[in-house]
């Protein structure tokens, strides 16, 4: 007699969706953790580039204003 023929399980379509959630969400959570740890580690061997941020700054720049109203 074999082991499974003795445990009786059910599986309802809540315990199926439970089940596929819970893959989901592991593989998920696996796929960010790894690439923080990515990030981390490249950027510790120094082999990200620099990316240039070109919204560094919501100033207004005073040289901004002055060639807006002279074009006008």
């Amino acid at each position: 007699m074999s082991v499974f023929s003795t445990i009786a399980l059910y599986f309802d379509p809540g315990l199926g969706a439970m089940i596929v959630q819970a893959v989901v969400a592991a593989a998920a959570g696996i796929l960010l953790f790894s690439k923080g740890v990515m990030y981390k580690v490249k950027s510790f061997f120094g082999l990200m580039k620099e990316q240039e941020d070109t919204y560094d700054s919501i100033d207004i720049d005073e040289e901004d204003t002055l060639e807006d109203d002279t074009t006008k």
